[in-house]
């Protein structure tokens, strides 16, 4: 078994600069477990690493594709098993960093998934019912396919809803027996889990002030120039928050304070569930800071 260590918490926790300051100590490179920071040209809302830190160690898994392109979980895995295997050969050690407990659990794990490819046009089928009939329709659909995945995707986590019901579209196996079977197989790696955890408080005053620092550093613009890329509200990569919300404020359906307010509300429910994820496996190490 070789090594793999993981660093992980809430957003804005400061992953990437313990992760830094842990690889020149120990030898490692850094391969990345953010969902969000995989797609190029989006630096700004998705707290990417700056080209300074990224200089410093070598990270993997950063820009790694266009924002029109959709990126399912299956295809990370891959990718980052390989960059994982990739350091090794390096005699480095890898450092598994980011807060998108499915992804970093998947790898762990040594979870397989039956990809089965994307479906467009059923997702969009989904994304209309959504739209339409809200996500508690959706996730209603997918309780009554596979409940257990249900009960771990909250409802307001839409792109995974759709992702669990077109993997059954296409599979004809729900994502809950894909892990089950995948589980059957030994994990090839040695884990050191950490995460990171802090008064609530303080977590919270730090996601508002990198939001209002996002605002400042351009966000904005850099949606502004992803339209003009062709990007659109409707693909994944404009999901994640900050960008689905400048979205609507650059359609005019709401200002630009109430853009900003509605992110730092998403960012702060998102790091309770992130926190609520991780609290539930009983690897990690937690690291009060």
């Amino acid at each position: 078994m070789k090594p793999l260590i993981v660093i992980t918490g809430p957003t804005a926790s400061g992953k990437t600069e313990m992760s830094i300051e842990m690889a020149q100590k120990i030898g490692g490179e850094i391969v990345n477990a953010d969902s969000m920071q995989v797609y190029k040209y989006m630096d700004i809302g998705t707290a990417k690493p700056t080209l300074e830190e990224r200089n410093k160690i070598p990270h993997y898994l950063i820009d790694e594709v266009e924002p029109t392109v959709s990126y399912s979980v299956a295809q990370y895995v891959v990718a980052a098993r390989d960059y994982i295997a990739k350091v090794h050969e390096k005699q480095k050690t890898p450092i598994l960093v980011g807060g998108t407990g499915l992804y970093i659990d998947s790898v762990v794990n040594n979870i397989q998934y039956g990809e089965g490819g994307v479906d467009e046009n059923y997702r969009m089928h989904l994304k209309k019912i959504a739209d339409e009939m809200g996500n508690e329709h959706i996730h209603k659909m997918l309780h009554g396919i596979d409940p257990k995945s249900a009960e771990k995707i909250h409802v307001s986590d839409r792109k995974r809803i759709i992702r669990a019901l077109e993997v059954y579209h296409l599979t004809g196996e729900t994502i809950t027996e894909q892990k089950e079977k995948s589980r059957l197989q030994k994990s090839p790696y040695q884990v050191e889990m950490y995460a990171i955890n802090m008064d609530r408080s303080k977590l919270y005053d730090r996601i508002n002030k990198r939001v209002d620092i996002m605002i400042k550093k351009g966000l904005v613009e850099e949606v502004e120039r992803l339209i003009k890329m062709g990007v659109n509200e409707n693909m994944t990569s404009m999901q994640g928050i900050g960008y689905k919300e400048i979205m609507q404020y650059l359609k005019g359906e709401i200002s630009l304070d109430e853009a900003t307010d509605m992110i730092k509300q998403g960012t702060r429910r998102y790091a309770k569930r992130q926190l609520t994820w991780f609290r539930k496996n009983s690897k990690i190490q937690w690291i009060w800071r």
